[in-house]
């Protein structure tokens, strides 16, 4: 089981908890689940700069609480906090309000992230980056797999899959360093797959991290 299903919604309760936090009757469920995908897709885009790694959601009757992990809160808050207003500003049009008075009470929170490093999505990040600037993809293997390790993971595993180096049929390169026990659920197994699209096509990059 451990080995098939996402490492992080395996451990929902016991190590990881819901992003989304919300209770809605059957009519708006489908209406709330489809704003979160589009808030979390929007930010996503927007603070790719900042090193943005997760998005938090916790709604009530009229508030909404999104708690944002970041690598460098400063590009997020801005001189003065004007970031966090112009940011404000940005999630009511994805919500679709006219204006501030009409969209519901927006409260943003900006949490810092001290390990980079340890982050599934950061560490999958970078490799989408250097894939697209044509890096060789032994060296970008070796070198994360090496940072995340220096930083005090006990193991990470990271898959590269598709048309790499632009060859003509697509394969599979994997490294891994340390334990990765997907079936014990008391790990904090931090995993994240993010898409690179080379000029050869799109190369899957899958990351997992055995957090300490």
């Amino acid at each position: 089981m451990g080995q098939k299903v996402n490492p992080k919604s395996f451990r929902l309760g016991p190590v990881y908890t819901w992003e989304s936090r919300w209770f809605a009757n059957k009519k708006r469920y489908q209406e709330i689940v489809l704003e979160d995908v589009k808030i979390k897709k929007a930010l996503f885009d927007r603070l790719k700069i900042a090193g943005l790694c997760r998005v938090e959601i916790e709604r009530s009757i009229n508030s909404l609480t999104i708690t944002l992990y970041v690598a460098r809160p400063g590009v997020v808050i801005g001189r003065g906090g004007t970031g966090l207003e112009d940011l404000k500003k940005f999630l009511v049009q994805i919500l679709g309000a006219k204006n501030t008075k009409s969209a519901p009470k927006i409260d943003l929170r900006v949490e810092p992230v001290k390990e980079p490093n340890l982050e599934a999505y950061l560490v999958a990040s970078s490799v989408v980056d250097q894939l697209i600037k044509r890096l060789p993809y032994k060296r970008i293997l070796r070198q994360m797999a090496e940072r995340v390790m220096g930083q005090g993971a006990k193991g990470v595993r990271i898959l590269l899959s598709g048309r790499i180096a632009g060859a003509e049929i697509s394969r599979r390169e994997k490294i891994q360093s340390g334990t990765i026990p997907l079936s014990t659920i008391r790990a904090k197994i931090d995993f994240a797959s993010v898409p690179a699209l080379t000029k050869s096509g799109y190369i899957g990059v899958k990351v997992w991290i055995n957090r300490p």
